[in-house]
């Protein structure tokens, strides 16, 4: 999950002293046992700071610490969302993490998400305690395949989800989740879908089949994609799946997020050789990095080789510490290569972060270095989504 900070001026509160203070603290810190003695400072702050809905609070400093360039920016990024993924239950001694289960799909249709039928939930279930989790541990699953825009969208609002989840997952029980109070999801070619629930144990037990003595994480993905693939593929008809490790929940979307661009720039491949009755190599992939105040993305036109009309379009998004000194573009050229398309236009120039004034969708580089609209041709047009990840 990228960790947006957008520069702001905040008026400091006591709340926010300390806060800052004790994250510097932190970052400063030597040992491991100085380590623990402000974790758990800073971790007992920032609960109460969740549980009085201070979500404010939170982002004005993290926007402080990395305008600054201080490293207590990781320290307390990464505090905040542990303390919200993760909850202690006193009665009974257990210890709960909200897990997401991510994976990718694309389509020429809707790729589905919503409530999810009481079998494929048993069957999910089952499949998940077999392969990814300890063997004394309990789950609580929403009955919900996400969308990206309909999880939670703040650092107060998963620690509120994740508060619910681990209290079905002390008694082994799914979540009903009522889909009318998420938002609406947006029809992508390509996309990502998350189951999302919370993992408990006993204080100090494992929570994952890979913290067992014979347990191997490559193992646990690799029969859980096999098999719970298996009980997720009926969710999601005529949609090209692959799957993503279990991980805790900021990580797991963290993961997807990364994995996503090189997914997109494969689907969109597949999806043009099948539009265009067309081989991968007769396409070619214009790359031009796009700025607003600084470099935000960097988007790819498809067009056909000879012809200098966009035919389709991706958006790469820069993630968390990824700028311009980064080896972006040759990211880019390789996921293309690999997908087959031999001719990639790499432009250096600075283009505007512009989108479509009728609407709204992300204007692609042509081989002319002017920013367009992506169409298809006319007769290609009318099955596809209409908005193109």
């Amino acid at each position: 999950m990228k960790r947006n900070r957008l520069p702001r001026r905040a008026r400091q509160t006591p709340d926010s002293e300390l806060l800052t203070r004790l994250a510097t603290r932190l970052s400063q810190s030597s040992n491991r046992i100085e380590d623990a003695f402000w974790e758990a400072r800073l971790a007992a702050h920032i609960d109460r700071l969740l549980a009085d809905n201070a979500e404010e609070t939170l982002i004005a400093v993290l926007d402080q610490l990395y305008n600054g360039g201080s490293r207590a920016y990781d320290e307390l990024a990464d505090m905040i969302e542990s303390c919200a993924e993760t909850r202690h239950a006193e009665a009974g001694g257990m210890d709960a993490l909200m897990i997401a289960v991510p994976l990718l799909a694309w389509s020429r249709f809707q790729i589905p998400s919503g409530s999810i039928p009481q079998a494929q939930m048993d069957a999910v279930r089952v499949h998940l305690q077999a392969h990814v989790l300890a063997a004394d541990a309990r789950l609580g699953l929403a009955d919900m395949l996400y969308s990206p825009d309909q999880l939670p969208q703040n650092y107060v609002d998963t620690a509120a989800l994740a508060e619910k989840l681990a209290k079905a997952a002390v008694h082994g029980r799914n979540l009903k989740i009522d889909p009318t109070q998420l938002s609406e999801t947006m029809n992508f070619l390509s996309d990502t879908r998350y189951l999302v629930g919370v993992v408990a144990a006993p204080r100090g037990a494992a929570l994952f089949r890979w913290q067992e003595d014979d347990g191997d994480p490559a193992e646990s993905f690799r029969q859980w994609a096999l098999q719970g693939g298996d009980a997720l593929r009926p969710l999601l008809p005529a949609c090209a799946i692959e799957f993503l490790p279990v991980l805790a929940y900021h990580a797991a979307v963290r993961d997807a997020d990364r994995a996503s661009r090189p997914w997109s720039l494969r689907s969109a491949v597949a999806f043009l050789q099948t539009v265009l009755n067309q081989p991968a190599a007769e396409l070619r992939a214009v790359v031009a990095p796009f700025h607003d105040r600084q470099l935000e993305e960097y988007r790819i036109g498809f067009t056909q080789r000879g012809s200098s009309d966009v035919v389709h379009g991706v958006v790469w998004p820069l993630l968390e510490h990824e700028d311009e000194n980064n080896d972006t573009p040759a990211q880019i050229e390789a996921a293309l290569r690999e997908a087959g398309v031999t001719t990639v236009l790499l432009l250096d120039q600075r283009f505007p972060l512009e989108f479509c004034d009728d609407c709204g969708a992300p204007l692609y580089p042509n081989p002319e270095g002017e920013p367009v609209h992506a169409e298809l041709p006319e007769d290609q047009a009318e099955a596809t989504p209409r908005h193109l990840h």
